[in-house]
This record gives structure tokens, sequence and C-alpha cells, in this order.
């Protein structure tokens, strides 16, 4: 396997002569979608095989690696989280096509030159695959509602009171 920092895999042979090619690699930093980034602690890691399936259609299939920090949902610290997602797609050959085009109807892919990006591949897989929310630790005391203090760290003395649920249902009975 070809190990590269950069995530594209060259399939020239692969298109003339069909068999398999295979790559890996690794992400540094962070994923992007759009504006948004997620961080990774160290590399993400990635490894792809390329098959030829007859024609002009490949199997894309692969894995990606890593830890992402992810903001802990009480108290807002970067928590690891590890992620392994793994993913398949069909791909299509379509000579001179100037980008990679996903095809709603038929799901595959068309690529039209020979280094094929696997950047969106290997995000689409591992942002996927992160979980919605993380906690720190189970016992995440949170952030203090009235002054905003790691209620983890320190002890701000303040008392937030919960209103019971049915409090307000009251006001909606009249007196008997």
């Amino acid at each position: 396997m070809d190990y590269r920092e950069v995530a594209s895999i060259n399939l020239a042979r692969l298109l003339k002569d069909g068999g398999t090619a295979k790559a890996s690699g690794a992400v540094r930093e962070a994923f992007w979608v759009g504006e948004e980034r997620f961080p990774l602690e160290g590399e993400a890691t990635w490894k792809v095989a390329v098959s030829s399936v007859g024609g002009n259609e490949y199997w894309l299939s692969g894995e990606v690696e890593g830890v992402v920090l992810m903001e802990c949902r009480r108290c807002l610290k970067p928590t690891p989280t590890h992620v392994h997602a793994h993913f398949q797609h069909l791909l299509r050959y379509e000579p001179g096509l100037p980008e990679v085009a996903f095809h709603e109807e038929d799901e595959y892919y068309a690529f039209g030159e020979p280094d094929l990006d696997l950047l969106p591949f290997l995000t689409e897989a591992f942002v996927s695959e992160m979980p919605y929310t993380v906690l720190c630790e189970e016992g995440c005391k949170g952030l203090c509602p009235v002054c905003g203090a790691d209620r983890n760290l320190v002890d701000c003395g303040h008392e937030v009171e919960t209103p019971h649920p049915l409090l307000d249902l009251k006001d909606l009975l009249p007196e008997l």
C-alpha cells in the first residue's frame, strides 16, 4: 500500500488494466464540512481499495479511524472521542468529467480524472459516524447557569431551583 498525506488515489493503471488499487494515509489536524471544523487529536488514518467490477464501474471501499475533539455537552470541555468508520461506494468513470458528482437516481459517484480525491468520502464517513453529543465523564456537573463556572472544578455556591413540572397547572384549574 502507498502511504500518503494527500487523500487521493491514482487510478490510471486500474482504468487501463483492471484489478484493484490500494492506498492508505492520514488526515492531519481536522476534518472540514463547509465552515465547520472538527479538530483531531493526532491524525486520522485511512485505507481504501478500488476494484474494477466491469465496464467503467469500480467499487470503492475503505475505512477511516481517529480521535476527534468534541465539546462535552455539559461543561464544553474538549473531549477526545474515538471514531472508526467504514464506507463503500459505486464509482463510474466518465472521461472528462471535471469533478466528482453523485448521481442520486442510480446511487453512484461519477469521476472523470485518474486522480480520485478521497477527502470527501473520508470526511463524510468520519463525520457521519461521530456521536451527536459526548460527556467528558459520566458524572459531569456542567456549567453553573448563574455564573458560568465549571462546577466540576469549583463550587460557586449558586443553587438553581428546578421548578416542579406541574406547578403551572394550578393556574389552569379554578379554585374549588
